[in-house]
Order: C-alpha cells, then structure tokens, then sequence
C-alpha cells in the first residue's frame, strides 16, 4: 500500500486533431474531475496516419496552463534530448507560474527514431541516450535552484522508464514520481530493485509516486487493484485525436473514488 492517494490522469495525445479539439478535450477533462493531464513530447503521430496532424509539447503546456484552474499539467513524458536541460528548466519553471503551481516535470531518455531523424537530433544508442539524461537530471536541478524568480514549488519530476540499472538508479536520485509499463510479475520485480536503489542513495522508496497506464475499465479484469495493493497510485488513461472521447474514465473515477474513501 501507499501513502499516496489513487489519482487518474489522461494523456490527451496531441495526434490528428485539430488544437480547437485539443482545447476543448482539456476543458472536458478538467470538468470531468480527472487529477493530472498529459500531452507527449513528439514531432510525429505515434499511431494512425504517419504523417497526420500533430503539435509540439511546450507551447501547448503553456496554453494549458492558462486554461486550466484545477488539474496537474504535464508530458508523458518529454524527450531529454530534445532540449537544452537548462532551458528545461526554464521552460519548466515558465508553466509553473503561468498554472500556479500545477505543472509536473515528465521526462524520459527518448526512443522515437523518426522525431530525431526528421528534426535533426542525434539518435545514437539507448545507452547513450540514458548517459545522456543522467546528465541532463541533475543541471535541470541545479537551474532550478538558480532561477528568479525561484519556481512557485519544488516542480516534481516524473522519470519514465522501468530498465533496472541506469533508469531506476536516475528515479532513486531524482524523481518524485516514477512512470513504467508493464505486467504484475515484471512491476513486481521492479519495485524491488528501485527499493535496492532507493536504499543505496539513502531515500524512502515510498517518497516515490508510482505511475502506470490503464486501458479498458475497472470491470474488464483490470490489475489496478493490484497494482495499488503493490503501490502504484497515479493510472493515466492514454486518448488520441481527433474526438477525445472521455467517457471511459467515469469508471476510472469513481474506482478512485472508491479506493480513497
């Protein structure tokens, strides 16, 4: 169990829509009582037509920022290489005070070969990528000790990625929130080795948020009640363009609901 409520998130993948689509999906959401809202950090649609619509991360963040009173903003989860972590940073900063507040620092070590190939980025390997965040994490760090104004909390950073040497080492270290994918057996196994982690560089591995992806329903066979039994507290529901179509995440809530009663 977990000292963390349950909280449902959507990740409203800016793919083939409209932004007047994506806009009006944030709005609903909101309304709807979801706690966190995602876009992703991509160049390219990732499912559907290849070359379909699609819009960058960080300038739409800052429009919901604006938007939105309540929820928690964020990328599920931006690319690390794509940006300079100081300007991270700052960016990062930026949409914090523009939400008050709400937004989440969602990072990975990258892994679309297309966004990188079309855009001029170097690709390299996974291994280097992952050298290159373990960089990137504590700069993004130390900028935010620098800045001024200061941000208006301490901005939490969700790392995404569940390989056991490098990227759970990076969680133990930085993260406050934790995203992964994964079956019970493989998660399992995974929460073990970030308490290995966590106990070497002297944290409370229950510090750590524990975030997951959910599809269907809590009456589908989900494991979600089993993840949360494992720990896990924050399920993000995933939703392309261009209809957004929310309706699922009723159930989502009210098992929430439920689970914190």
């Amino acid at each position: 169990m977990s000292s963390h409520p349950i909280r449902i998130g959507v990740q409203l993948q800016p793919q083939h829509a409209d932004y007047s689509q994506i806009r009006d999906a944030v709005l609903r959401a909101e309304d709807k009582g979801v706690d966190v809202v995602f876009n992703w950090d991509h160049f390219y649609p990732l499912s559907g037509e290849p070359e379909g619509k699609h819009f960058e991360c960080w300038t739409m963040l800052a429009a919901w920022a604006e938007q939105t009173e309540r929820v928690e903003i964020g990328a599920l989860v931006t690319c690390g290489g794509y940006r300079n972590p100081d300007l991270l940073a700052d960016m990062s900063r930026t949409v914090d005070h523009i939400s008050g507040g709400r937004l989440i620092l969602g990072i990975g070590s990258g892994w679309f070969e297309k966004d990188y190939d079309n855009y001029g980025y170097d690709f390299t390997t996974p291994g280097k990528r992952l050298d290159l965040l373990g960089e990137y994490l504590p700069r993004i760090k130390s900028r935010f000790g620098e800045l001024n104004p200061a941000p208006t909390r301490d901005i939490p950073v969700l790392i995404g990625g569940g390989g056991e040497k490098k990227t759970l080492r990076y969680v133990a270290e930085y993260a406050n929130i934790w995203h992964v994918f994964g079956d019970m057996e493989s998660l399992t196994r995974k929460v073990g080795i970030l308490g290995e982690h966590c106990a070497t560089v002297g944290r409370d591995v229950a510090e750590i948020e524990k975030s997951t992806a959910l599809s269907g329903g809590p009456a589908d066979g989900s494991d979600a009640d089993a993840l949360a039994e494992l720990g896990f507290t924050l399920f993000t529901v995933g939703l392309s363009g261009p209809d957004y179509d929310l309706s699922q995440l009723d159930a989502w809530l009210a098992w929430r609901d439920r689970r914190n009663s």
